[in-house]
């Protein structure tokens, strides 16, 4: 099944951080951005619970500044990651919450947290690119299917094929 690209209105994004953690309530999780020192600890937990290109677009969010990725953290657990800008500018994405903290609130709040942000430095739209979960992100952001836009930007990275270093 192919995923298709949504596009949200950040315009008509709530701007209330108080609704973004509202849904995290008595957890004890919090939603923040992370500083440069985390970088290589944060990429390498992307890489071992979901993929080296989750890995790539973490790296590429982290990179940027101010940095446009924020975590999940309970104590000195990370539960998840959402980025922006990190495939191209104006793309949300990716978006990944560890299996044991899924259907609690975290992917919602750090997609709000991502999209709000993305609203205040003055996008009026974000792309969600080869959305996955298209009704999770229909509910939380009021997104829209874009058609024909599978695969959209990410086709040169489904046709590289890396290079054996044997040989």
């Amino acid at each position: 099944m192919p995923y298709h690209d949504m596009l949200v209105k950040l315009y008509d994004v709530n701007n209330d951080w108080h609704d973004i953690y509202s849904s995290l309530k008595g957890q004890d999780v919090k939603i923040r951005k992370p500083i440069g020192p985390e970088k290589h600890c944060l990429i390498k937990w992307a890489g071992d619970n979901f993929s080296s290109g989750w890995a790539s677009e973490l790296d590429m969010a982290l990179s940027n500044r101010p940095v446009s990725c924020f975590i999940a953290q309970q104590e000195s657990a990370i539960l998840g990651f959402a980025c922006y800008d990190a495939a191209a500018l104006g793309f949300f994405g990716p978006l990944g919450v560890i299996r044991s903290a899924r259907s609690k609130g975290i992917g919602r709040a750090l997609t709000r947290a991502c999209l709000l942000d993305m609203r205040l430095k003055g996008y009026g739209y974000a792309i969600i690119g080869m959305a996955e979960s298209a009704e999770f992100y229909k509910k939380v952001a009021g997104a829209i299917e874009i058609p024909d836009s599978s695969p959209g930007i990410y086709r040169a990275c489904i046709a590289l094929k890396p290079q054996s270093s044997s040989g």
